[in-house]
């Protein structure tokens, strides 16, 4: 990506810069890709002359969104999403850098495949995108994946997507080998067989709906065996979605015992519940499922409170054909690249959380966690930033979003907040009019 020619000022806005603890009111600065300066002032002590001055009234300047859950189909599921339209989709929601899954045809567990993502994403997409290799062999969950060579090729992260590596010795020795190349391992903790047939959270609203139930279970046996083996194995583990509040105590002790161990949740998870699936929303239907809203409450609370680490879009486009069938049949997953902050803008107007904590679960912390570029705005960092008007209401149209496939849970929702424009680089590459 080339740096745009001409320096670009955000004046005269609310500037929130996680990384250094930051909410000030003042100007930013950008030339040749980078961020030069950020404080009050810049515009009275003068620009170069050819700098394009934005003036921002007011509204927020945050590092750019770094996603650290979504499923792009390409190679292989072009039809669901290219890296060229999720980078549209991306663009519009704040989205400066898309972590994409390895669930893909043929799997991201081979360099070839690495470099293939890398380069398509290089040549088609407006923002920038690391692919997260396959932790296990075709995400077959038995034999390991190339991790040293895979970690050389640039992957940024190992998973084995959606699916759970269900065999203790064979997670024990990703663990390890993982360590030695200091490469962090993200998994789904959800066990299989307590899985089963379940299509929801396994609940009284389950049984009244009559479909086969997910117990919270199947995601805490998961995630206790997994800090049992981290203790044992050591190397750095992350909980791709923690969905209820029985994880986050697990959770909490593993930190507290010292263990490199971080969390996400879905956005879909932090804002919305069970209840939501209402009468057979196949919208709603994800994986792990939407829990109670007190579990919804609990991961607000360990949000706020920095027990979760990152906030994920979880991503993953279906289309017609896997989303319009019986609510058991379909397909789970919902789009969430372009509506993850203004859906988490909810819980900052009703303030649970303040916006530097969702900023810093967004950005700062995977920035760090997966060791790339992003997530602060100190001077000369790469100049990934975003605008964004809190205050903007309007009302969601599925028909309007960049994604091939329109499949979001927040079809027809009010919200209120709207990313207006979103720079790459130093680039403006999408400017809400």
């Amino acid at each position: 990506m080339h740096g745009d020619p001409r320096p670009i000022l955000l004046a005269n806005a609310r500037i929130i810069d996680p990384s250094r603890d930051l909410d000030m009111h003042g100007d930013l600065l950008i030339s040749d890709g980078i961020v030069r300066d950020a404080e009050p002032g810049i515009r009275a002590s003068g620009v170069p002359e050819e700098t394009e001055i934005i003036d921002c009234a007011g509204r927020v300047v945050a590092p750019g969104l770094i996603d650290m859950r979504a499923f792009v189909g390409e190679p292989g599921a072009e039809h669901r999403e290219t890296l060229a339209s999720a980078s549209q989709a991306a663009a519009a929601g704040g989205v400066t850098t898309i972590v994409c899954q390895p669930e893909t045809s043929p799997v991201i567990d081979d360099p070839a495949i690495v470099d293939f993502v890398l380069r398509r994403a290089r040549d088609t997409a407006i923002v920038h995108v690391h692919p997260m290799a396959a932790l296990t062999k075709g995400l077959k969950g038995q034999e390991l994946a190339e991790i040293g060579l895979l970690k050389a090729a640039g992957a940024v992260a190992f998973t084995d997507g959606a699916k759970s590596v269900a065999n203790a010795q064979v997670m024990r020795r990703a663990l390890t080998y993982a360590r030695d190349f200091d490469a962090l391992v993200v998994h789904h903790t959800e066990d299989p067989n307590l899985v089963g047939d379940g299509v929801m959270n396994e609940g009284e609203f389950s049984a009244r709906l009559g479909l086969a139930g997910i117990p919270k279970a199947a995601e805490t046996i998961m995630l206790e065996r997994d800090m049992r083996l981290v203790s044992m194995a050591g190397g750095r583990y992350h909980a791709a979605s923690i969905t209820c509040g029985e994880s986050l105590d697990v959770l909490a002790r593993a930190k507290d015992a010292g263990l490199a161990v971080t969390a996400a949740a879905s956005i879909n998870h932090l804002t919305l519940n069970e209840m939501d699936v209402g009468a057979y929303r196949t919208f709603c239907k994800v994986t792990p499922p939407l829990r109670a809203e007190e579990d919804r409450q609990r991961l607000v609370e360990a949000l706020a409170s920095g027990l979760l680490d990152v906030i994920m879009s979880d991503h993953n486009p279906q289309d017609v054909e896997t989303k319009r069938r019986p609510f058991a049949e379909a397909e789970p997953g919902a789009v969430g690249l372009e509506t993850m902050l203004v859906a988490a803008l909810r819980l900052v107007h009703g303030q649970h959380v303040t916006l530097t904590t969702l900023f810093k679960a967004m950005s700062t912390r995977p920035a760090e966690l997966l060791d790339i570029p992003g997530g602060t705005l100190k001077p000369g960092a790469r100049a990934d930033v975003i605008v964004v008007d809190l205050d903007m209401p309007w009302v969601l149209d599925p028909a309007e979003l960049k994604s091939k496939c329109k499949n979001t849970p927040f079809d027809e929702a009010r919200l209120q907040g709207r990313v207006v424009r979103t720079i790459v680089a130093g680039r403006t590459v999408y400017e809400y009019v």
